[in-house]
């Protein structure tokens, strides 16, 4: 045989290999998609872990903003897209817990319709005030609530807000008014302006307001005191019970996932948080990095919809 025929041959016999090398997961940009908008917590922080997979993966990290329905817009988007690994929920408990209890008709399932990469990490939150309010502390909070003649107004941008300021007016046995965004910055300026009175926010949202003396910190949820502002006592110290939820991150991505690309993002992902650089800055902004195994994830989810559901029904949250 011509040697000529043996090499096209070869090269034949070749090609199926060399187009799957080229192929090898990634090739192109990956898409963040996040259930709030610019400037928020899962804004910042999608941008800081994406910045270093973009050097760990060698593809760009493009953050897709999609607010909206406590996170199920973002949810509803990554479930209909291709299980390739291009597009990814860089999601929080909202969309992964919250919303599907909050809708009598769930636009997914949770369960089915998400392949779990890795558990990301929690968020540290904080209950403000405007300064008009004459409360510095919490009690002093729930003292001024009991007495004032209307419920006062809380800003919620995220259902850990929402949820969490209701189960605190619940168990306190006072009324308070929630008003709705779809993302904090939103309702951040409504606070700074007085048209709202109280909120629980992320660290993104209000450290820098509440070091400027435009907002005051009456307690934080964390178990132990925040770094960012150690002399703001913890929900326990304020005099609250520990509450049962908490807000956190995860990465999951369209049912179906290929295992390799579970297992490269998931070490991509474990490595990036791991960094020293990174931790520094997702910390700056309270956040307490920490990733899983895809099963941990999946366990968890499932454990979190039912604690969500039992958080919702105590505090008289009816699905919609």
């Amino acid at each position: 045989m011509p040697r000529v025929v043996i090499a096209a041959l070869a090269a034949l016999l070749l090609l199926p290999h060399a187009e799957a090398a080229a192929q090898a997961y990634p090739s192109k940009p990956i898409r963040f998609v996040i259930p709030f908008g610019a400037g928020s917590a899962t804004d910042a922080l999608a941008r800081i872990v994406g910045q270093e997979l973009e050097t760990t993966l060698g593809q760009p990290i493009i953050v897709v903003q999609k607010p909206g329905a406590d996170g199920a817009l973002a949810a509803g988007e990554v479930k209909r897209a291709a299980p390739d690994g291009y597009t990814l929920l860089f999601g929080t408990n909202s969309p992964l817990a919250v919303a599907p209890n909050m809708q009598k008709e769930p636009p997914y399932n949770v369960l089915t319709d998400f392949t779990p990469i890795s558990f990301l990490g929690e968020n540290s939150f904080f209950i403000v005030v405007h300064p008009s309010v004459p409360a510095n502390s919490l009690a002093e909070l729930l003292a001024v609530a009991k007495a004032a003649p209307k419920p006062l107004n809380y800003a919620a941008g995220n259902t850990y807000a929402f949820v969490s300021m209701a189960m605190l007016a619940t168990r306190n046995k006072i009324e308070l008014e929630a008003i709705r965004y779809k993302s904090e910055p939103d309702a951040i300026a409504d606070l700074l302006s007085g048209r709202v009175q109280v909120m629980n926010s992320t660290a993104t949202s209000v450290a820098v307001h509440v070091k400027a003396g435009k907002l005051k910190a009456l307690a934080t949820m964390l178990d132990v005191r925040s770094p960012l502002m150690p002399d703001v006592p913890t929900i326990i110290e304020a005099g609250q019970s520990k509450f049962p939820i908490v807000p956190w991150f995860a990465l999951v991505g369209p049912a179906d996932l290929p295992a390799e690309v579970v297992a490269t993002m998931n070490k991509a992902m474990a490595s990036a948080l791991a960094k020293p650089s990174v931790r520094e800055q997702v910390e700056r902004h309270g956040f307490i990095p920490k990733t899983s195994t895809p099963a941990a994830l999946a366990a968890y989810m499932k454990e979190q919809l039912a604690v969500w559901k039992a958080a919702l029904k105590d505090s008289g949250i009816e699905p919609q």
